[in-house]
């Protein structure tokens, strides 16, 4: 259980500083990028982000399951809900919003499109960074 705990953890950590970056960094830098490069950027930010995020959420998915399945502790499980919770909001968010709003910028660039993607990563960033917090309270369930 050690394992599956740690590697939600860290799958987790990571997550939480990638959307970070993303918020406060990448998606505001969308405005400066080139209009006449602007469909083959973000084909490739797309494929590369990809494969940066698709392992990870793939493993926060699994473990997320795993540990409310095989819960050490009924008092874990709540907060183990709620963390599968946040996940599947992420998730929704992620193809609610952010997927549709890429695909579009995949065209080419819209500027409104572009802002959107920075006030609709809120949820997301928020969500991922409570988790966060909250495995971070849970370690010592595990340890």
């Amino acid at each position: 259980m050690y394992t599956v705990a740690l590697s939600h953890l860290a799958a987790t950590l990571f997550m939480t500083g990638v959307i970070w970056f993303v918020q406060v960094v990448h998606y505001p830098s969308l405005q400066n990028a080139a209009a006449d490069t602007f469909k083959e950027f973000s084909r490739r930010y797309q494929q590369n982000t990809s494969r940066v995020v698709g392992p990870a959420m793939l493993i926060e998915g699994v473990t997320a399951l795993w540990l409310l399945a095989a819960s050490p502790s009924p008092e874990l499980k709540p907060w183990l809900l709620i963390n599968l919770f946040c996940l599947l909001a992420i998730w929704v968010c992620t193809g609610a919003l952010s997927m549709p709003l890429h695909a579009q910028l995949a065209k080419g660039f819209d500027a409104a499109s572009a802002r959107s993607l920075v006030s609709t990563n809120w949820p997301r960033t928020i969500f991922w960074t409570a988790r966060s917090v909250l495995l971070l309270c849970l370690w010592g369930g595990w340890g």
